[in-house]
């Protein structure tokens, strides 16, 4: 894989999938270079800082949790930060009292998945509800743990009934924000900083430290080739997220770019 010096503009990235088999625990993916020793390597050799990783609920006590626990230790001992990961619907006190019980987090985040805009039968309202509800759900339960938010770029320019961003509420509940900008390249329309520009306006505004999250899984799962890097390749997502931060590196809160996800990077880069 591509190495990065120290400093690089990826900074973070997110891991959806584990290595345990689905017949030894439901929420297990089957995914081996998931495997505590081999995400720590890969994240460490990436230049990383951090790792925002998916806990599912359910099966308490289960391989899933034990992998979990393998993983964070691992990622600590790699010197990044970790971060447990839940998208909006299972974001629960339910939720941050298990995923607590298993390991040391850092962080939590609550996700707004997929990123695109919502589909028949839910509305850029909803959306702006689930995640602002989420995080008063979370950060409730989570104990002094920072509680973040990953959400797409669209809320800042959705509005409410009387005119406010729908990622308003959201900057008052997250302690830190991923923003998810998924262009294809760095400038031009569609761009990731074109995405991004309306939202940190409003995360400037609000002084709230952010990343900048882009894609790189199948087009079909992003939304369209124009929203991910897997028709571009390594490099083009090296150079454009190098293009990113250099155009940001001057902006309050900026802390890098966020890569989604450890499976589809690795497939990019073909390890």
């Amino acid at each position: 894989m591509t190495a990065h010096r120290p400093g690089s503009a990826i900074t973070a990235m997110w891991a959806w999938d584990n290595p345990v088999d689905p017949a030894h625990d439901p929420r297990g993916r089957g995914y081996a270079p998931a495997a505590a020793d081999r995400l720590a390597a890969f994240a460490r050799a990436g230049g990383l800082r951090e790792v925002h990783v998916l806990a599912p609920s359910g099966t308490a006590g289960g391989p899933v949790d034990a992998w979990l626990a393998e993983v964070v230790a691992a990622l600590h001992d790699a010197g990044l930060t970790v971060s447990a990961v839940a998208g909006t619907r299972g974001a629960t006190p339910g939720w941050v009292e298990a995923t607590l019980a298993v390991a040391p987090w850092d962080r939590l985040q609550v996700a707004v998945v997929p990123w695109t805009t919502p589909g028949e039968g839910r509305t850029p309202a909803d959306v702006g509800r689930s995640v602002t509800d989420a995080l008063g759900a979370v950060t409730a339960a989570a104990a002094g743990v920072p509680v973040d938010a990953c959400v797409p770029w669209w809320l800042a320019t959705a509005t409410t009934d009387d005119g406010h961003p729908l990622l308003e509420p959201v900057l008052t509940g997250a302690s830190r924000v991923a923003l998810a900008a998924p262009g294809a390249s760095a400038h031009g329309p569609g761009g990731v900083l074109e995405l991004a520009a309306p939202a940190v306006e409003l995360l400037v505004a609000a002084g709230r430290p952010f990343t900048i999250g882009v894609q790189t899984d199948v087009p079909e799962l992003a939304g369209g080739t124009e929203h991910t890097f897997f028709d571009e390749g390594p490099v083009a997502l090296i150079r454009e997220c190098g293009a990113v931060a250099a155009a940001l590196a001057d902006v309050p809160g900026f802390d890098g770019v966020a890569v989604k996800a450890h499976r589809a990077w690795r497939r990019l880069l073909g390890v």
